[in-house]
Parts: C-alpha cells; sequence; structure tokens
C-alpha cells in the first residue's frame, strides 16, 4: 500500500475539503451515469442510420456507394460499442486501458480510408498515404500495448 501524503490543505478546513470532496465523487457519478445514457442513445440513433444507410443503398441501387456509407456507420456503432465497454468496466472498479483509446483510434483511421471512395472531395495520394501510414502506425501501437499487457498479466511475471 503506498504511503498517504500530507493532506496540501490547512487543517480548518478538513471538515470543507470532506463535504467538497464528497461532492466531486457525486458530480462523477453523475457524469458517469450522463455518458452511459448518452452511449446508449447513440446505440440505437446509430442503427438507425445503418438500416436507413442499407435502405437508401437499395432502394437508389448505388449498392457500392451504400455500402461503403453503411459499413462506415457499423465502424462508427463499433466506436460507440467500445466505448460502452470501457464504460461498464471502468463503472466494475476496472481503470480504463489505453488500449481502448488505441483501437478506437484505429477505427476511426481505418473508417476514413474506407469512406475515401465516397466522399465529394477526392483526396490527394499524400492524404491517403498520411491515412495509411497512420493506420500503420497505430496497428503497430495497438500490437504492442496487447503485447506489453499480456505480458504484465502472465503468471512468470507475478
Amino acid at each position: 500500500m503506498p504511503k498517504r501524503l500530507k493532506p496540501l490543505y490547512p487543517e480548518k478546513l478538513k471538515k470543507i475539503n470532506k463535504i467538497t470532496t464528497a461532492l466531486i465523487w457525486w458530480v462523477n457519478g453523475l457524469a458517469h451515469i450522463a455518458i452511459t445514457i448518452a452511449l446508449s442513445v447513440s446505440v440505437v440513433m446509430f442503427i438507425w442510420l445503418f438500416v436507413h444507410d442499407a435502405y437508401l443503398a437499395f432502394s437508389n441501387q448505388n449498392f457500392a456507394h451504400g455500402f461503403l456509407h453503411a459499413l462506415g456507420t457499423l465502424m462508427v456503432l463499433w466506436i460507440v460499442s467500445s466505448l460502452i465497454l470501457a464504460e461498464a468496466r471502468y463503472l466494475q472498479g476496472e481503470p480504463i486501458g489505453v488500449d481502448i483509446f488505441v483501437e478506437i483510434s484505429l477505427v476511426v483511421v481505418l473508417r476514413k480510408i474506407i469512406v475515401f471512395p465516397v466522399q465529394e472531395i477526392t483526396p490527394t495520394p499524400i492524404e491517403i498515404a498520411s491515412w495509411v501510414g497512420a493506420a500503420l502506425a497505430l496497428g503497430a501501437v495497438y500490437f504492442l500495448v496487447l503485447k506489453a499487457r499480456s505480458h504484465l498479466e502472465s503468471p512468470d511475471n507475478a
């Protein structure tokens, strides 16, 4: 157990500090309730958007364009799902790992690459190369983070 540091506030403010600390915990709890509700609502919205994208693809008979839009929507839904999982784990007392943020960043970059063909403005080769490079770098970082976590969690390191 780490050694506790001496409080940085004067002893006379101990009561106010206790109240302030309790208030901060309540506000944090309310913030997590709001985050949970917002993420839940966004799941419904992105499912609806996916259905709408699929309907437009079939009704306009523009399958390739519609498929890429729908796939982009599904990837945003994947991001929201990852955030929900991270929030649920956090609410159960687990720390939020860096891997979730790397995963989300990777999905955002991959989504951008996937929707390049359906953008109104054609990206330059340098822009495409930059996004592909970012995807490769994030993929490498994600691999290293997972490898480090599995190494830390292995029984040999206990």
